[in-house]
């Protein structure tokens, strides 16, 4: 019986003392994950041993429920998994059977930041690894365009970006390196990550400008070159503003004028041609009717019967050729047109002065 207990003992102790000096390892850093590619979150279990026969599981600690990947029982048993990792995680079988329990989660995003766990069970002992993640997604290219001028003549210098995460810096850079300080800052956050926009105003002129756009782990940067030519497009724009200006001043003082004495040839020619108006209607008011003697008329003046026509014949090539027919009033009318004439030239003449 003594036997038998003692054989226990030594059993129990050989199990307990195996259990102990197994351990699940982790990665000492955080995973680096860039958005969009596959990542790797190492576990493993140390001394390598077959793990095909455990159960292990995958769990976001920072989240509630939230199974990232079960292995139990020789195959996966993603049931209960997560929604946002279905279909994206996977353990090499082959793998177990060295001990290593990694789990691959392809095209990462940036929810799956976090800090996950990796338990591994067996009937006899269990051990688990803490494995944090850290996503980084680089945005778009940055861009530089000038944005004009400073009042000192400076260029001005604009670069954008979107799409980062986490938040990026950036920074601008002479060709020595050097870094210059930044005039604007915005910063946007939506959706789709990070987008950021600064300005720099240059002085320097054949400098190359570098704005750099970085993360912990990943950066962009793009390069400009600041050429005489830019500068000399704000001594020309000066010039061209100042010119314009000028022509501006002039043109309303030419217009000022010009309303001016329009404004006095419209009251003259006003004023014409009320006096035009009066004197026909005096002509009118004043009209006598006239009675021609036929006894006394030039005898190639034929006289109507009512004595107020007449008519002027003219012999010639043993024919009568009528040259003109004129009533009395006409004869006034003629007056009255010729009086008008006379006001009209006047007018023309005092506009001519102008």
């Amino acid at each position: 019986m003594k036997l038998i207990f003692l054989t226990l003992l030594v059993i129990i102790g050989i199990t307990d003392s195996r259990s102990e000096q197994y351990v699940v390892v982790g990665p000492a850093d955080p995973v680096i994950a860039l958005a969009g590619e596959d990542v790797i979150l190492p576990c493993s279990v140390k001394p390598n041993i077959s793990v095909v026969d455990m159960r292990v599981e995958w769990f976001r600690s920072d989240l509630i429920d939230s199974v990232v990947h079960l292995y139990e029982d020789h195959d996966d048993r993603n049931t209960n998994q997560s929604q946002s990792y279905r279909g994206r995680t996977k353990l090499n079988h082959e793998e177990l059977q060295r001990g290593d329990a990694s789990l691959k989660l392809s095209s990462a995003q940036v929810s799956d930041e976090g800090r996950y766990k990796c338990l591994i069970q067996s009937k006899s002992w269990s051990g688990n690894a803490t494995v944090d993640v850290s996503v980084e997604a680089v945005g778009s290219p940055p861009v530089i365009t000038v944005d004009g001028f400073d009042q000192s003549g400076g260029l001005l210098l604009q670069c954008e970006s979107e799409g980062w995460y986490p938040e990026p810096v950036l920074e601008w850079l002479n060709s020595e390196g050097v870094r210059l300080s930044s005039e604007t800052t915005e910063t946007h956050r939506n959706e789709d990550g990070f987008s950021v926009k600064h300005t720099v105003t240059v002085y320097e002129r054949d400098s190359k400008i570098h704005c750099r756009i970085k993360l912990k782990h990943h950066m962009l940067e793009t390069m400009i070159i600041a050429t005489s030519n830019m500068f000399n497009l704000w001594t020309t724009s000066v010039i061209l503003i100042s010119l314009a200006v000028v022509l501006s001043v002039n043109a309303g003082i030419l217009i000022a004028v010009f309303t001016k004495n329009n404004r006095k040839f419209d009251q003259r020619l006003q004023n014409q041609k009320m006096i035009i108006l009066q004197e026909v209607t005096h002509l009118r008011t004043h009209t006598v009717n006239v009675i021609l003697d036929a006894d006394t008329a030039h005898p190639h003046l034929f006289v109507s019967l009512d004595r107020k026509q007449f008519l002027h014949i003219t012999h010639t090539s043993s024919s009568y050729i009528l040259h003109l027919t004129l009533s009395v009033q006409q004869l006034f009318l003629k007056r009255s047109l010729s009086f008008s004439l006379s006001l009209s030239l006047i007018s023309l003449s005092y506009f001519s002065e102008l």
